[in-house]
């Protein structure tokens, strides 16, 4: 497998909304990578055992401190294994006005971030066929891919996956990685 030199010791952020396929082409990335760490964001939330809340359309200030938590400890890890020589793939729905926060707080360079955003008609089957539920009372795939587009910043590679196979996006990804590099402001 040849390297991709601008990866080396680096930080990717693959994100978008529930489903749409984070999981997936970030582990295969990975995977095509010689020297990476998968980093899953929500394993971080899944680490409180007692006291955690959950983010709704209408979350309570605690759910958003927690969530803030979730996020400055992944940005933290992924930064310690960049450091260490490895290229991160970081995986988690990272929307809003949180995007800024994320990138602010990874001090690694370089820095790429990829958003997932395929239509929500496609994203609705993939969690119809799929084991576990993002989406319910608290979540519809409509409200919060209109949430993505209307209010996540346009920063990095966004990409509408609507019609790839997972190997096809992280080809277009590796193509395209230029254009999903953060470029401090």
């Amino acid at each position: 497998m040849e390297p991709v030199p601008q990866l080396e010791s680096a930080v990717m952020l693959v994100t978008g909304i529930m489903a749409s396929g984070k999981s997936t082409v970030a582990q295969l990335l990975a995977e095509r990578l010689p020297r990476s760490v998968h980093l899953r964001g929500d394993s971080f939330r899944r680490m409180i055992v007692s006291g955690r809340e959950e983010m709704t359309s209408e979350p309570t200030p605690e759910a958003v401190e927690q969530l803030r938590l979730r996020y400055r400890a992944s940005a933290t890890v992924a930064d310690l294994y960049a450091q260490a020589g490895w290229t991160v793939i970081v995986q988690d729905v990272v929307l809003g006005g949180f995007l800024d926060d994320y990138v602010a707080a990874v001090t690694t360079r370089p820095m790429y971030v990829v958003v997932l955003a395929p239509d929500p008609e496609v994203v609705a089957a993939r969690e119809a066929g799929r084991g576990k539920r993002g989406y319910g009372d608290a979540w519809t795939v409509r409200a919060l891919d209109a949430g993505l587009r209307r209010e996540t910043p346009r920063r990095g590679l966004w990409m509408d996956t609507s019609t790839q196979t997972p190997d096809q996006t992280v080809d277009a990804i590796l193509t395209d990685l230029p254009k999903a590099q953060i470029h401090d402001q």
